[in-house]
C-alpha cells in the first residue's frame, strides 16, 4: 500500500499517541461507561441464547433471540438519532442506559424466581435491544463534542477497542458464570454493571446548546436528517462502502461456528479462541492507527482492509489446523477494524453537530443492513453448496465490489470545515409572522456574466445540495427570458421557524460557498434577497 502522488497530504496530528484521548477526563469516564455497557450487551446475548435452549427445543424460538436483539436497530435507528439531536444528549444518554439497567433487573428477578418463559425471554430481549438501538447514535454524536478534532480518529479507534474488548470479556465472563451457576446470575451481574455505567454517565456535566427557537419536531427532525444524508455526496459514499464491506466480511463471522467445527480438533473452545483472536487483532490495529494514518489516507485503508480481509478469510477456510487459522483471524480482525474505523471517521467528519446523531444512526442502519444481508446471502450459499464455497464467494465479492465502485471516494477533496458560523441576520419583518406560518419561499437574484454561466451553474449545483442538507423542502434556479445573465434562485422552507432554524445551521463551509456565489455577481449592490410567507386563504 503506497501513498499516491495526488493523494491528500497526511495530517501530522495523526501521529498523536493512540491513547491521547484518555487525557480528556470526560472521554475517559464515558469510555469506561461505554465499555461496561457493551460488556453487559454481550453477556446478555450469551446468557439469553443459552437460557432459551433450556426453555424450549424449538429452533425457531432459539433463532428469534438474535432477531429480537438486532431488529430494534432497523426499526428505531433514525428515530433514535432524531431524539439524540433534538434532546439534551446527556439526559437522553442516561435515559437509554437506565432503560437497559431496568430491563436487566427485570430479567434477573424473573430468572431467579424461575418465572421466565420462552416468549417472555424474547420480549425482554427485544426491549433490551430497544435500549441498545436508542443508545448507539447518541454516544456516536457525543464523542466529537468532548475530544479535540485532531484526537477524533484515536477516540473512535478506542471506541472500537471497547467494542472488541467487550466482545472478548463479555462472552468469557458469561460462559464462566454459566458453567459455575446459572444464567440468572449473569443477569444479576449485568444489572450491576448497567447501573454502574448509568452512574458514570450521570457524572458527565455537559453543556447543552441553547437556542431562542423552539425545539425541532420529531417527524420533521427525521425528515431533515434523512434529507441531509441523501444530499451529502460524502455520506452516500460512506454508506455504500460500509454496506458492501459488511456484506462481504459477515460471511466469516456468520459461518465461524461451522468453520471452527470443521477444523482438526475444533469445537466450542476453538470457536471461542477464534473470536478472541479476531478481537485481539482489532485491538492491536487500533493501537497502531496513529502511526499508520500518518502515511495512508482513508480510501487506502478501505481498499487494503477489504483485500486483506478477503485473503485472510481464504486462509482461514483452507486451514486444516488451528495454528494456521488463528494468526489469520488476528490479521482479519486488524483489517476489519481498519476499514470500519476509517469509514466511521469519514462519516463523523462529514456531519455537522446539529445532525450528527441522525447521520450516524443512518450509518449504523447501513452497517447492520449489510451485516444482515450478508448473513442471509452467505448462509443461503452455504446451504446450497458448502461453507467453504460461501466464504470463497464472499472473498471474491469484496475485490469485485471494490473494482466496480473504484471511483467512489470517502476522502473526496478533503474534509469540509463544519464549524458553526451564523450568516447575516434575517431582516426584521414588516408584517406579523407566526412561527408556524409557511411555507416560506426565499428568492435571491443574481446578475451573471453570460460567459461564466457554466461555472456559475456548477457552483449553484453545489448550493442546491447545501440548501437541501440544511432542511429546505425544494430548490430551483431560474433564468430570466428577457434579461441575459439574470438568474433567480429560490428555495422553500417548511415554515417560518424552520427558516430561522436553517440559518442557525450555517457552517464555515456554507459561508465559503456563499462567497463563491457572490464572486459571480455583477452589480452595484449585492444580490437582492426576498422572503415570502404563504397566505392562508379562507373558503
Amino acid at each position: 500500500m503506497t501513498t499516491p502522488a495526488d493523494g491528500p497530504a497526511p495530517d501530522p496530528s495523526h501521529a498523536t499517541s493512540a491513547l491521547a484521548p484518555f487525557s480528556t477526563p470526560v472521554f475517559r469516564m464515558l469510555w469506561l461507561a461505554w465499555l461496561a455497557a457493551n460488556v453487559t450487551m454481550w453477556m446478555n446475548d450469551v446468557a439469553a441464547a443459552w437460557l432459551m435452549t433450556t426453555l424450549t427445543t424449538s429452533p425457531v424460538l432459539v433463532a428469534l433471540v438474535q432477531t429480537a436483539s438486532t431488529l430494534p436497530v432497523f426499526l428505531l435507528g433514525l428515530p433514535s438519532g432524531a431524539l439524540a439531536d433534538i434532546l439534551d444528549r446527556r439526559r437522553y444518554f442516561a435515559a437509554t442506559q437506565l432503560w437497559v439497567a431496568l430491563n436487566a433487573v427485570v430479567l434477573a428477578v424473573l430468572s431467579l424466581a424461575d418465572a421466565l418463559t420462552a416468549p417472555l425471554l424474547i420480549a425482554l430481549t427485544f426491549t433490551n435491544g430497544i435500549g441498545l438501538a436508542m443508545r448507539w447514535p447518541v454516544f456516536a454524536a457525543i464523542v466529537p463534542e468532548i475530544v479535540p478534532r485532531h484526537h477524533m480518529p484515536q477516540a473512535l479507534a478506542l471506541n472500537g477497542v471497547a467494542m472488541n474488548l467487550s466482545r472478548i470479556v463479555g462472552p468469557v465472563v458469561a460462559g464462566a458464570i454459566l458453567a459455575a451457576t446459572s444464567s440468572a446470575w449473569v443477569f444479576v451481574l449485568n444489572a450491576v454493571l448497567a447501573f454502574a455505567a448509568f452512574t458514570l454517565i450521570l457524572r458527565w456535566k455537559s453543556q447543552h446548546k441553547q437556542s431562542a427557537l423552539p425545539g425541532e419536531r420529531f417527524v420533521g427532525a427525521m425528515r431533515v436528517g434523512w434529507q441531509h444524508v441523501m444530499q451529502s455526496p460524502r455520506m452516500k459514499a460512506v454508506l455504500l462502502r460500509i454496506f458492501l464491506f459488511f456484506l462481504q466480511s459477515t460471511a466469516l463471522m456468520a459461518l465461524l461456528p461451522l468453520i471452527a467445527k470443521g477444523l482438526h480438533g475444533g469445537g466450542p473452545a476453538a470457536f471461542t479462541v477464534m473470536l478472541a483472536c479476531l478481537g485481539a487483532g482489532a485491538i492491536t490495529a487500533a493501537l497502531l492507527f496513529p502511526r499508520w494514518r500518518a502515511r495512508f489516507n482513508r480510501d487506502q485503508f478501505v481498499r487494503a482492509g477489504t483485500l486483506v480481509h478477503a485473503v485472510m478469510s481464504l486462509v482461514v477456510i483452507f486451514s486444516p489446523q488451528m495454528w494456521l487459522a488463528l494468526p489469520a483471524m488476528v490479521v482479519a480482525g486488524m483489517a476489519w477494524i481498519s476499514t470500519a474505523n476509517s469509514l466511521t471517521i469519514s462519516a463523523q467528519l462529514a456531519l455537522p453537530n446539529w445532525v450528527r446523531a441522525r447521520g450516524m444512526s443512518i450509518y449504523q442502519m447501513a452497517l447492520m443492513g449489510g451485516s444482515a444481508a450478508g448473513s442471509l446471502l452467505w448462509g443461503q450459499v452455504a446451504g446450497a453448496t458448502d461453507v467453504r464455497t460461501a466464504v470463497i464467494a464472499a472473498a471474491i465479492f469484496g475485490p469485485v465490489a471494490l473494482l466496480i465502485t473504484r471511483r467512489v471516494s470517502v476522502e473526496g477533496a478533503g474534509d469540509e470545515d463544519l464549524t458553526p458560523a451564523l450568516p447575516a441576520s434575517v431582516p426584521e419583518v414588516a408584517i406579523n409572522v407566526a412561527p408556524d406560518d409557511g411555507p416560506v419561499m426565499v428568492t435571491v437574484e443574481y446578475m451573471i456574466d453570460p460567459a461564466q454561466a457554466e461555472d456559475f451553474a456548477h457552483v449553484m449545483q453545489v448550493t442546491r445540495s447545501a440548501r437541501l442538507r440544511q432542511g429546505a423542502l425544494t430548490w430551483a434556479l431560474l433564468r430570466d427570458t428577457s434579461v441575459p445573465g439574470r438568474y433567480v434562485e429560490y428555495f422553500v422552507d417548511e415554515n417560518w421557524v424552520e427558516h430561522q432554524r436553517r440559518l442557525e445551521r450555517f457552517t464555515a463551509a456554507d459561508i465559503g460557498l456563499r462567497e463563491q456565489r457572490l464572486a459571480f455577481h455583477r452589480g452595484d449592490s449585492p444580490p437582492k434577497v426576498k422572503r415570502y410567507v404563504a397566505e392562508r386563504l379562507v373558503g
